[in-house]
């Protein structure tokens, strides 16, 4: 989610304003939330329904374009990569996890992790407060959780080292629904940031719009209906690989719409739904290289 205030629902059970959970991560909840009470679900996750639950009335995302249609299906599709990318980065031995801007990820409880594995979570306190207020001091069963509150356009760096993160250990990086809300030079600070605090060995996980798509009937609608609702996606990419190559990273860039698990979820939506698009939505893994950079 990003690290920005913007419409605060009211929480249900207590009638306080849950502060900082911006509309992006309950959006992104409630949708997984809807995926784990699926048959043919990508993944489980329980405990966005009780997210949902304290959070009270959850909007849903702006406009009815097609990219809107298929969201739902889209982010089942991002999260369950990610949970591939993360779990084999943690068998490989990155044991170290962190999530920036983890919003109500609830990735520290739900997945089988190697044993050692340590997950950090990185939000806003305000985040931080609510979700703890619904996880009511469960902890996960295999992996050890620490949440560190603090904004990513801060010093965030200190907050991590100061809660027990060891940059001398390979790291798997996640920035899941996060880069495309910051401006260009803070995503080039995050990153920067990222790779100081990276050891060789390190993965790295994120999305990119393909800015060559940004101007298509499939995106523009999407642009413009979230820029209308005050998140507007501002980060765009043209070239991901060769980007994320010049920050130290040899990546790989996947289409969303292509990965084997997708191609039958998306089967329906591309025969009824003309201009759904290929290549709009790059997922990136990349890694530092054995021998750094």
């Amino acid at each position: 989610m990003p690290m920005t205030h913007h419409d605060t629902p009211r929480d249900a059970g207590t009638g306080s304003l849950l502060d900082g959970v911006s509309q992006t991560a309950l959006w992104t909840v409630r949708m997984r939330a809807q995926e784990s009470a699926r048959a043919d679900a990508l993944f489980d996750d329980p405990l966005a329904a009780e997210f949902l639950d304290a959070a009270g009335a959850v909007g849903a995302p702006p406009g009815s374009g097609v990219l809107q249609r298929v969201l739902p299906d889209w982010l089942a599709v991002r999260t369950r990569f990610f949970d591939d990318h993360l779990l084999a980065a943690a068998h490989a031995g990155c044991r170290q996890v962190v999530l920036l801007g983890a919003g109500l990820d609830t990735r520290a409880h739900r997945l089988d992790w190697p044993d050692g594995t340590h997950v950090f979570e990185v939000d806003l306190p305000a985040v931080q407060a609510f979700k703890e207020r619904v996880l009511a001091g469960r902890s996960p069963d295999t992996a050890r959780r620490t949440t560190v509150a603090a904004d990513l356009l801060g010093d965030w760096r200190g907050a991590a080292l100061a809660a027990g993160f060891d940059p001398t250990l390979p790291t798997a990086w996640l920035c899941e629904g996060l880069l495309f809300y910051l401006q260009p030079e803070a995503v080039e600070s995050l990153i920067g940031t990222v790779g100081e605090l990276s050891a060789p060995g390190s993965t790295l996980g994120a999305e990119c719009l393909n800015a060559d798509t940004a101007d298509s009937p499939f995106v523009k609608p999407w642009l413009e209906a979230l820029s209308g609702s005050g998140t507007p996606w501002v980060w765009h990419l043209a070239d991901a690989e060769h980007w994320w190559g010049g920050h130290g990273w040899q990546a790989q860039i996947a289409d969303l719409l292509a990965l084997p698990y997708a191609v039958e979820r998306f089967a329906p939506h591309l025969a009824a739904l003309p201009g759904v698009e290929t290549d709009s939505m790059i997922l990136v893994t990349a890694t530092v290289p054995a021998g750094g950079r």
